[in-house]
């Protein structure tokens, strides 16, 4: 055998003796290419990871079919935390990083697979220190009581509830979601004893498919009794809360906290569901400036470290009042375009780099567009059946009006309004459409121009 040949071997067996056989990976030595782990990545995603900073030396692996992820309400925590293990487990070479940019409960699988496998992660506790809505309240005023509205946590299945709320100092009007939820899911806004039962009966009704899986969650942490009591069958009632809504993108690194952009959330008129986010913010410095300390305070106080973050807050411009609405444990998904469009790369960059331990390559003001926007197409019916979704011919003339458009239906010919997942209590979402401008006018008007080239029809509207 030649010496090389005897170097190769050696190299070999070498690599096979330190192999980790818990994890199904070598420990001893790692390959140029860095092996990174994405919870429900899907192809849309993938295109825009392959775009990144260093990504030629990064090979993406999905984790859990995103359909499991996406397309339902209902998750099975304990099977999908199996199911990643098991894959994790095989995986032949060097584990890396595991990541995710969506919400529950992907976000909170991240810090059990990242302990089990010893790759960077904040812990479970310092993450449901933000995701437990009622926790992440009472920490906050801990912080930053000025900036955080009155809350009561209540037991929509007490008879009794509304009367808890008002001894806890709340009055008309108020808003009340579930402990746990994501998308504005299950949010209410209560003006009356009426719009209390209505939200209470369609809270009964589907808060198990968030509670049960949350509360599997609740168990695998340490919790002070307090915080346990209240587990994910219950809801946050909390004052009433308004002005220019915006989200705040940052990561913590090695204990650093790290804010870096704020993502203007425009609702449409006279209703609570969003109509388009817009980067960069329009709001003032000033406002901006004090946003930017106002997260820095709240994730250190919680402990929070190793992964992004965003906070949503509101300024009321009128009061001068900059209200923290809530803290969610991941970049926002819905964010990455518009990144990508001014920036020149998507914020998943900050993702990747942070769970790689490396310091954000993340540039900024290199994309083609001054301002982009991720825009909803929404209804506002009670229920319906999709007859009609945009052609490939209707499809290709918007893009034509205005290039660069991304357009994402999300419903087909023959669903039911209803199936489709994580909406609000007010609408529905048929249709993203992510556009570039050179300025916030013109974006709207490209905006109009894409939307008059779209159909879609209905029938079996629900009175």
């Amino acid at each position: 055998m030649s010496r090389a040949k005897r170097q190769r071997a050696l190299s070999i067996r070498t690599r096979r003796a330190f192999r980790d056989p818990r994890a199904g990976r070598n420990t001893r030595e790692r390959s140029v290419t860095k092996n990174i782990f994405v919870i429900g990545l899907n192809d849309y995603n993938l295109e825009k990871l392959k775009r990144l900073r260093g990504a030629d030396d990064i090979a993406f692996h999905g984790l859990i079919d995103p359909a499991a992820l996406y397309d339902t309400e209902v998750f099975d925590v304990p099977a999908m935390l199996a199911e990643a293990e098991e894959k994790l487990s095989a995986f032949d070479g060097s584990i890396d990083a595991i990541v995710g940019y969506m919400d529950f409960p992907v976000s909170t699988m991240l810090p059990i697979l990242g302990e089990k496998f010893g790759v960077r992660h904040t812990s479970l506790e310092a993450l449901l220190k933000c995701e437990h809505k009622y926790w992440s309240r009472v920490l906050q005023h801990e912080v930053i009581p000025e900036n955080v509205p009155a809350f009561a946590a209540f037991d929509p299945f007490d008879e009794g509830a509304l009367s808890k709320i008002g001894e806890a100092g709340l009055t008309f009007p108020f808003f009340v979601k579930p402990i746990k939820s994501s998308g504005s899911r299950l949010g209410f806004r209560i003006d009356s004893p009426e719009d209390f039962d209505y939200a209470t009966r369609r809270l009964r009704e589907d808060i198990g498919t968030i509670s049960e899986p949350f509360n599997f969650l609740l168990d695998q942490a340490n919790l002070p009794a307090d915080i346990r009591a209240i587990d994910g069958q219950y809801c946050l009632a909390e004052q009433v809360i308004g002005g220019r809504q915006c989200t705040l993108e940052g990561y913590v690194k090695d204990g650093k906290v790290v804010p870096y952009a704020i993502v203007d959330s425009v609702r449409y008129p006279q209703v609570l569901s969003f109509f388009y986010y817009m980067y960069p913010s329009k709001l003032p410095d000033k406002v901006q400036a004090k946003m930017r300390e106002l997260a820095v305070k709240v994730m250190e106080h919680v402990g929070f470290d190793q992964s992004g973050f965003n906070i949503e807050f509101f300024w009321d411009e009128v009061q001068d009042q900059i209200w923290l609405l809530e803290v969610n444990t991941r970049i926002a998904q819905a964010h990455c375009d518009l990144f990508e469009k001014v920036d020149g790369v998507s914020h998943q960059q900050i993702m990747v780099d942070v769970a790689l331990g490396n310091e954000p390559d993340m540039p900024w003001g290199e994309g083609k567009y001054k301002v982009a926007g991720h825009f909803f197409y929404r209804v506002f019916f009670i229920d319906a059946t999709i007859t009609q979704v945009p052609s490939e011919e209707e499809t290709a003339d918007a893009l034509r009006k205005v290039p660069d458009t991304i357009i994402r239906p999300q419903v087909h010919v023959g669903m039911r309004l209803s199936d489709l997942p994580e909406q609000d209590s007010y609408s529905y979402a048929l249709c993203y459409v992510l556009i570039g401008a050179s300025k916030q006018s013109t974006l709207l008007w490209n905006y109009e121009q894409v939307m008059k080239s779209l159909t879609f029809e209905f029938s079996d509207l629900a009175d």
